[in-house]
């Protein structure tokens, strides 16, 4: 049987990432069981090692990054793609590794994919200034030029790069594990952990406490709500100083404990503006709970009517009466249709379905096993 061998390459990686080393890690057990297909995925680490088809690809840790690392070299990767040898090759950063992978497409003859995980001008207007912003969009433009096709996990990032001049741009939502996240975890023990009554309506929040989920909203906003309602603040750098309706788990939390505290809540609170995907509402969605969250970036594409309420960004009034409302108008009925719904759309196998289809457009039928796409 042919074998269609591909390889994603990424410094997105790291023991307490998000949504990128999510999107790899089901991706990788996937593909690991279809026939006709070997997957080899390669990210940064303390030496050069292989277990299972993941390599780990030599790279100094950052300072304070919690695992992260940051490739100096390019040479390491351009050398193991090469004795790899793999026949279509998926970018997920667009810094060094995306030129060592552009590297090998030019000694393998082999495609290159982007997939544009991140907006880049943005996170750099974020923390340097609007000076910088005409540099990065030049960078990104030229970069994901390169490749023969771009992939976006929504259509206001798919747009972002069109407007950049960026070619052979195509919306490829990512996914959600539908065993680990799911509504059977619902725990009626966890309200008497936090110290409040069945009575009370539950918000959570899961994520990193960086400045792009502003976290003051939600905290204005459940000043608003007052004691009827408690917020659960989950993951990294949380505030310290919050209302006394919110507790705050301030740590990373495997995937299994934030399914468990997501089941268990009435729904999920989220006043990020700049998101480019939000992982974080599919994983609530398929716990069987309705999200509040605000319509900005790639949120109004995710969030239906039916599975919860878009409110005005940066408005911790206009939140406040959005979280009402949802639980004026039946929030256990809007989470049966959350799940329905990713259960629907954002399996990680349809995901992985339709990422196939994207390869076999850019290698050709000629290069691809018919079992591939079963």
């Amino acid at each position: 049987m042919l074998i269609v061998h591909i390889a994603d390459i990424t410094m997105f990686y790291a023991p307490a990432s998000g949504g990128v080393r999510t999107y790899l890690d089901a991706k990788h057990r996937r593909l690991g069981i279809k026939p006709g297909i070997r997957h080899s995925l390669l990210i940064p680490g303390p030496s050069l090692s292989e277990q299972d088809g993941v390599y780990t690809v030599p790279a100094p840790a950052l300072p304070f990054g919690k695992g992260y690392r940051f490739p100096l070299r390019l040479a390491p990767w351009r050398n193991v793609l090469q004795d790899l040898q793999p026949d279509l090759i998926e970018v997920g950063d667009p810094y060094l590794t995306a030129w060592a992978a552009l590297d090998a497409k030019r000694q393998l003859d082999v495609p290159v994919i982007g997939f544009y995980h991140s907006d880049l001008p943005l996170l750099v207007s974020n923390r340097m200034g609007n000076w910088v912003t005409g540099n990065v969009e030049a960078y990104v433009s030229k970069l994901y030029g390169n490749f023969d096709r771009v992939l976006a996990p929504s259509r206001v990032m798919a747009d972002k790069l069109i407007g950049l001049g960026v070619k052979n741009v195509f919306v490829q939502p990512l996914g959600v594990d539908l065993q680990t996240f799911n509504p059977g975890l619902r725990d009626s023990g966890l309200r008497a952990e936090l110290g409040i009554d069945e009575n009370t309506h539950l918000l959570i929040f899961a994520g990193r406490g960086s400045k792009e989920k502003n976290l003051p909203v939600l905290l204005d906003c459940m000043s608003r709500l007052g004691r009827r309602y408690h917020l659960l603040l989950v993951g990294s750098s949380m505030p310290a100083v919050v209302p006394d309706n919110v507790t705050v788990i301030d740590d990373f939390c495997p995937a299994t404990h934030v399914a468990r505290l997501m089941a268990s809540a009435d729904a999920l609170l989220h006043a990020g503006d700049q998101e480019t995907f939000g992982l974080v509402i599919l994983e609530a969605m398929a716990s069987g709970i309705p999200v509040v969250a605000v319509a900005a970036g790639a949120f109004q594409e995710i969030v239906t009517d039916q599975c919860g309420l878009l409110c005005t960004p940066n408005n911790p009034l206009a939140m406040a009466n959005a979280v009402r409302e949802l639980f004026t108008s039946g929030s256990a009925v809007l989470g049966k249709h959350a799940r329905s719904h990713v259960e629907r759309h954002y399996s990680w196998d349809t995901v992985v379905n339709s990422l196939l289809g994207h390869y076999h457009a850019v290698l050709g039928s000629h290069q691809w096993p018919l079992a591939a796409n079963g």
